[in-house]
Order: C-alpha cells, then structure tokens, then sequence
C-alpha cells in the first residue's frame, strides 16, 4: 500500500475553502486527473454520496466507484474508492494563522498485475506531483 501526502495553505478561511470542494462535481476543475464524475443515486453530498470518477494518468484510464465516508463541515472529507486500484483518502482542513491548510492523505493498494507494492512506489512520486498541482490550482479557484 502506498501513502501519499500533500498540503497547501491558502489565505482563505476554512469555510470558503469548504464550500468549494463540498461539490464534489466541481472536483474535476481543479482535479487534472479527474477526467468525469457521475453521480451513482440523487444524493450528492455528506456520508454515502457514492459516484463514479474517470482518471487518467499517463496512458491509464481507470473508473472507481467512490463512497463519501467522512463529512465534517469545513473540517475534512474522506473517501473510499474501489476499482483498478483501491483505497481510501481524506482531505483535512485546519484553520491556520491567516488562512487555512489543507492536506490531502491517500492509501492506495495497487493489484498484483500493476506490480503491486513495487508499481504502487512507482506511481507515488508521479502521484505526489499531480495532487500538488491539483491544489495549486484549487487555491486559483479560491482566488
């Protein structure tokens, strides 16, 4: 399994910055990985929103089904995901000295067939830097 970390500050507060990644369809704005995601039921925000994401890296399109598991209300948001690769991943808020720091936590277990462990040290670095990305651009979207 591979665990994967990033964070950016943004002067913003964490309300704002909530209210930008609650809508979970917006997440393809900001997201350069995120190809599309289409909502599996009416429910569309808070714990059980399930939805399926289209990612593309490189050459490698997947399509996970994703489960809302954690909503706490400009605090944090977590994820399950089952697909190609699976795993479980959260975005934690924390009110800092003139903004608000988020960071962005996956676990990531790749197949036997993608190398397994091996692949899933591969893929981190290149996954490390597309998710510093993602919320650098976030943070345009806040401005």
């Amino acid at each position: 399994m591979a665990t994967i970390t990033v964070s950016a500050w943004y002067p913003a507060s964490p309300q704002e910055l909530w209210e930008e990644i609650r809508h979970i369809d917006r997440h393809v704005k900001w997201m350069t990985d995120a190809v599309s995601i289409t909502f599996v039921g009416d429910q569309r925000e808070g714990v059980g929103t399930s939805f399926r994401c289209t990612t593309k890296v490189g050459p490698f399109v997947t399509e996970d089904l994703m489960t809302i598991t954690r909503w706490e209300e400009a605090s944090a948001m977590g994820v399950a995901h089952r697909g190609l690769i699976t795993g479980h991943g959260t975005f934690d808020l924390k009110k800092r000295r003139d903004g608000v720091e988020i960071t962005w936590r996956e676990q990531l277990e790749f197949p036997w067939w993608m190398l397994g462990p091996l692949g899933a040290s591969l893929a981190k670095p290149v996954l490390r830097r597309i998710w510093a990305r993602n919320l650098r651009t976030l943070g345009q979207t806040l401005a």
